[in-house]
């Protein structure tokens, strides 16, 4: 028998996770994933990669819920398991804090990460210009390692790669029966969808290592998260910026914002820099459309993309979504015949 062809478009860590996620999943499907740029050259390589969330305005909670869910225990399981090391995945303890008491005390992803708590007054005293704070420890991730990691896994389910840029989802239709698009801000074109727009980050790459616990500012401009190598320190959020240059002047803010955050980073130094666009939108896009081809055929598109800065947070339990939607796809419209 035939098998099922399916195309994933995108490297990133919401690409392979759904690739490794079908392919581990569907043995009579053989999965190919296209991507323009590989790890360490993906937006996810810059990633902070620590799990939390912001709501989503017009996604079910229950639904938000569940990508959270999946993809901490996902993450909680490897960190706590002898291949953390090879992974880039582990344990990250820390605070974050806010200049106004925030309407939700208590966000919905409180519950799955560890020990999530207010901090009290005297753990406040280290924060002057902070009124209210959360302690709790989460995963962090880092990309440089994890994709490699992933990208090894896929390949181990049997699944191919190809290098190279996806300029039509038409063309791919002749030849794989269900396409899943993962392209990120390419899905502007490759989907049309106006709704996606690039979110600006420049972070820096610091060392200071006896900065152990992430601290965040709630306002999710300013943050220091601990990694293996070095601290991340950031950053921007500039909607609609396409910019890839280093700019001084960000850097200069990022660093007095953290000097202010924690004092103790004045002993550091700057050891690297990063711009990436985080392909954003007000609500992930996360369906099936049906793409018919010139030759008449019905192709199932899954898209899974417009995760913005929580693409790392939500990567996996978007990709146990996007899975179901393949299957889905399959059992009301098993593949014709390709010309």
């Amino acid at each position: 028998m035939q098998p099922v062809k399916v195309v994933v478009v995108g490297a990133g860590v919401v690409g392979l996770s759904t690739a490794v996620c079908i392919a581990e999943s569907l043995s009579h499907c053989s999965v190919t994933v296209i991507g323009e740029t590989f790890s360490p050259d993906t937006v996810s390589d810059g990633a902070a990669g620590i799990l939390f969330a912001s709501q989503f305005p017009g996604i079910p909670l229950e639904r938000q819920r569940r990508w959270f869910k999946d993809s901490i225990d996902h993450l909680l399981a490897i960190a706590q398991s002898p291949i953390c090391a090879e992974t880039g995945v582990f344990l990250s303890s820390g605070c974050q804090v806010f200049k106004e008491v925030p309407v939700d005390t208590r966000p919905y992803w409180a519950e799955y990460v560890l020990g999530f708590r207010t901090l009290t007054d005297q753990e406040m005293k280290r924060f002057p210009h902070h009124k209210f704070g959360q302690a709790f420890t989460t995963v962090k991730c880092e990309c440089t390692t994890y994709l490699p990691w992933l990208q090894k896994r896929f390949l181990k389910a049997g699944g191919e790669i190809q290098q190279g840029k996806v300029s039509d989802l038409h063309h791919l239709a002749d030849t794989y029966d269900v396409i899943v698009n993962c392209s990120g801000l390419g899905a502007l074109s490759l989907a049309g969808d106006t709704a996606v727009y690039p979110v600006r980050g420049q972070i820096l790459k610091f060392h200071a290592p006896w900065v152990k616990n992430f601290i965040r500012d709630g306002d999710g401009l300013t943050y220091i998260y601990p990694g293996v190598n070095s601290l991340t320190l950031g950053g921007t959020r500039q909607a609609g910026n396409w910019s890839l240059e280093v700019s001084a002047a960000d850097r200069e803010g990022i660093l007095e914002r953290c000097f202010r955050l924690d004092p103790s980073l004045r002993s550091g130094q700057v050891v690297g820099e990063w711009v990436g666009l985080r392909p954003s939108r007000e609500n992930p896009r996360l369906e099936v459309e049906q793409l018919r081809t010139a030759g008449g055929r019905e192709v199932p598109v899954v898209h899974n993309y417009g995760h913005g800065g929580w693409g790392v947070t939500l990567a996996w339990g978007a990709a146990l979504d996007a899975l179901g939607l393949v299957r889905q796809a399959l059992y009301r419209h098993p593949p014709r015949a390709r010309l």
